[in-house]
């Protein structure tokens, strides 16, 4: 138990830092428009940006993982985020286009390299428990974005605020050296078949009828996921009437109670509920929160406002767990690696094309509750089914 515990905290930080720093964008957004002449809601394309490059990577990330090897994919990873946030600091319109693009070239191979580290070594028993405290690496970071993010804002600027995320992607990077040969060494290899190119790893995920529907399920659900981390402090800000330290306490205590719900989801899937009748619960729960939320201005106490955020949070940022254990419980641990990338592939499908639409209808019409609805719409057609074929 010991190497599994300790490739959790390992995969864990990484999660961390990587997501933190994807996390960030949404945070400077507000605030970086006047220097940028871009408004702050157009953040959405930034997100599609970094899942569109996220998807190829993923595909990518089984060969390169059985190459090198997990820990030491995720070290380049690390750096490409930080070098991709850092560029974001130019306030450069073409330079910020580019530093997403980076970031997702990053954050692509993040949950692949993971998968492949504790497939080898999670007991069966355990291993809804462990992908989704994991997977706890994601609100986590999008928690700290919220709460650490404003105040370098507030205190040095949103230029300084993106130079130090830089820097800690490069820190993390360094950080993780120490264990790597024991880990990467310890690691077992790709299969060939499944991680050739870029077709390999998508033929596996939508050949396998249950990773198929799976796949699907996660292209709403991460849509969803990524509207709120990209929308909610900027609707709450600019419609609603908070604060921007308010707006962040918010998505904070969304990202916090996602962390709970992974752990959460992760104990119920292993022993009460089958993970894809827990899914669909999920789904429907989340969709019914977009819809409040689209409600809330500026005559709500700020009580009611996290109590929401939190649920919100819970649901929609708390499947993943859930999901990826189940994406590496249905192929051999070989293939595990491979499968997740495949199957992230359509789940950052998702995360692109979800908040562009919600920025053209915001855009278009002006308004976030159409923008929400139409999110839990799509989300509640997709749990439905989830639940009718569970």
């Amino acid at each position: 138990m010991k190497a599994v515990w300790l490739s959790l905290v390992l995969t864990l930080a990484i999660q961390v830092m990587v997501s933190l720093i994807v996390f960030t964008p949404p945070v400077l957004a507000p605030e970086a428009q006047a220097d940028v002449a871009v408004g702050a809601s157009a953040v959405g394309i930034v997100t599609s940006l970094i899942y569109a490059a996220a998807a190829f990577a993923a595909l990518l990330s089984g060969g390169l993982i059985g190459r090198f090897g997990p820990i030491r994919v995720s070290q380049f990873s690390l750096a490409l985020c930080g070098l991709g946030i850092g560029l974001m600091a130019s306030a450069n319109l073409a330079l910020i286009v580019l530093g997403a693009l980076v970031i997702g070239l990053g954050y692509g191979p993040i949950t692949p390299s993971s998968s492949a580290v504790l497939a080898d070594r999670v007991p069966a028993r355990l291993r809804a428990l462990i992908f989704s405290l994991k997977q706890t690496g994601v609100p986590i970071g999008g928690a700290l974005a919220g709460a650490l993010v404003p105040l370098l804002i507030i205190a040095f600027g949103w230029r300084s605020a993106a130079l130090a995320m830089a820097l800690a992607g490069v820190a993390a990077m360094l950080a993780v050296q120490p264990w790597r040969r024991g880990v990467d060494s310890g690691s077992r290899g790709s299969d060939p078949a499944a991680t050739r190119g870029l077709v390999g790893p998508l033929r596996l995920a939508l050949r396998h009828a249950r990773l198929r529907e799976m796949a699907l399920a996660s292209f709403t659900y991460s849509g969803m996921q990524m509207c709120l981390g990209s929308f909610l402090v900027v609707y709450l800000h600019d419609r609603a009437g908070l604060s921007l330290p308010a707006a962040g306490a918010a998505l904070s205590t969304a990202m916090l109670a996602g962390v709970m719900g992974r752990v959460f989801w992760g104990v119920v899937a292993d022993n009460w509920i089958a993970p894809r009748r827990l899914l669909g619960l999920l789904g429907g729960a989340m969709s019914v929160c977009a819809v409040l939320v689209a409600m809330v201005d500026a005559s709500w106490p700020m009580a009611a406002v996290l109590v929401l955020s939190a649920l919100y949070g819970a649901t929609a940022v708390g499947w993943n767990g859930v999901y990826l254990s189940e994406v590496a419980r249905v192929v051999p641990a070989e293939q595990a690696a491979a499968a997740t990338g495949g199957s992230l592939a359509m789940t950052y499908s998702g995360v692109v094309v979800l908040p562009l639409l919600f920025w053209v209808i915001v855009s278009t019409s002006g308004s976030y509750a159409a923008a929400f609805g139409a999110v839990a719409l799509l989300t509640a057609w997709r749990a439905q089914y989830f639940l009718r074929r569970a």
